[in-house]
């Protein structure tokens, strides 16, 4: 059971929800904090002319499931800061079009990527494992990835020339 559904039926009933409803704000706030760290890795809270490139932006990989996906938080976070997005879901699209205004939404993973300022992966799907990073490295404006999902190994993105951010790794 979701946790949202948990606490509306616990509402439901009366029964105290206050640990569940932190929960939930806490998974919020957390979220919402991972566009601070895409602009803290472009080293500028001002986005305005940053192009996102986005990978993934379903809840998990292998479904169109957009319910409670990260993207429908940090995206538009991203855009309040002033950055234009473009993104690439091999499954979601048709569902993530209505639910994130103003996101442009392309043919494939590079051109997600092409002349963006920063590669944001929120999903890990296999096909994003597999991409070719010297390609990747020519299409960027500036090699710079913030890797949400921890698709790729931080000592390898350095060592093919990226600056490289993921989450729960340390420096």
């Amino acid at each position: 059971m979701k946790i949202t559904a948990l606490v509306k039926t616990a509402a439901d009933y009366g029964a105290p929800t206050r640990l569940i409803e932190t929960t939930v704000e806490v998974n919020a706030a957390r979220k919402k904090a991972m566009a601070d760290k895409v602009a803290a890795v472009l080293g500028t809270e001002d986005l305005s002319g940053k192009t996102v490139g986005v990978l993934g932006v379903t809840f998990k990989p292998n479904t169109d499931d957009m319910r409670d996906a990260p993207s429908l938080d940090i995206l538009p976070a991203l855009q309040a800061k002033g950055a234009k997005v473009q993104a690439f879901d091999p499954e979601g699209r048709h569902e993530a079009e209505a639910l994130l205004p103003g996101v442009t939404f392309v043919a494939g993973p590079y051109e997600a990527a092409d002349k963006a300022d920063v590669l944001l992966i929120l999903t890990e799907w296999d096909q994003f494992r597999a991409l070719d990073l010297e390609r990747l490295k020519t299409l960027l404006a500036a090699p710079v990835v913030v890797d949400l999902r921890n698709v790729y190994k931080p000592h390898e993105m350095v060592r093919n020339g990226f600056t490289y951010a993921s989450v729960g790794r340390g420096a």
